[in-house]
Order: C-alpha cells, then structure tokens, then sequence
C-alpha cells in the first residue's frame, strides 16, 4: 500500500474530489495548508506597513491505495491539478505498512 499526499491550488479541490471520485477513492483527508517553495509569496501593506507573505494557501489531499493504484492515480492528479503554471504542486509517495480499521479491526488493503 502507499499513500499518496497531493498539495495542489485551492481552486483545484473540487475537480480533484470529483476525480478522484470518478476512480472509486471515497476515503480521503482534505486539509487547509500553507507553503513555499519556487513560488514566491505576495506584498501586502498591514496598517501602512509593506508585508512579504511568502506562504500561499494551498489544499492538501491524501489518500492510501493498493500498489496497483498508484500510476494511474498519479497521472489523474497532476491532469487535474495542472495549469503549467509554478505552484501547481507536488504528489509525494510513501509506503504504508498497515492499515486498520478501528470498527471492525481489519487489517491491510481489506480495512481501505
């Protein structure tokens, strides 16, 4: 198993929960972050002082699939987060040595 955690734009949330939808993910966490990285943040002026903010709100999805999975569903995320533009974001993929479900106690890919 692994886990799949995509940080993408905010205004990919909704096209990226129905894509993921659309190939059967129904369990997964959504969360509000920020970041930074190659995009570089904003100047905004707080009570006549200039600010740099150099975090930018993003979405952060994670999701845990069978090995099989994880291609396609990469190839799936970056066709819907992409603009090609910088700040598009990143997929990280890491392995999951268990899984359990706390109501009936399974245990592996039949507890996802």
């Amino acid at each position: 198993m692994k886990k799949l955690t995509a940080v993408v734009r905010q205004d990919k949330l909704e096209v990226l929960k129905e894509t993921l939808f659309d190939k059967g993910i129904r369990g997964m966490t959504i969360s509000q972050v920020q970041g930074c990285g190659n995009q570089h943040g904003w100047k905004e002026y707080v009570r006549g002082t200039e600010v740099l903010l150099n975090t930018i709100p993003k979405v952060e999805f994670e999701i845990v699939v069978n090995d099989e999975q994880v291609n396609d569903l990469v190839r799936v995320i970056c066709d819907a987060a992409r603009t090609g533009e910088v700040g598009d974001g990143k997929i990280f993929v890491t392995p999951v040595e268990d899984v359990i479900r706390i109501r009936t106690g399974e245990h592996g890919p039949a507890a996802l």
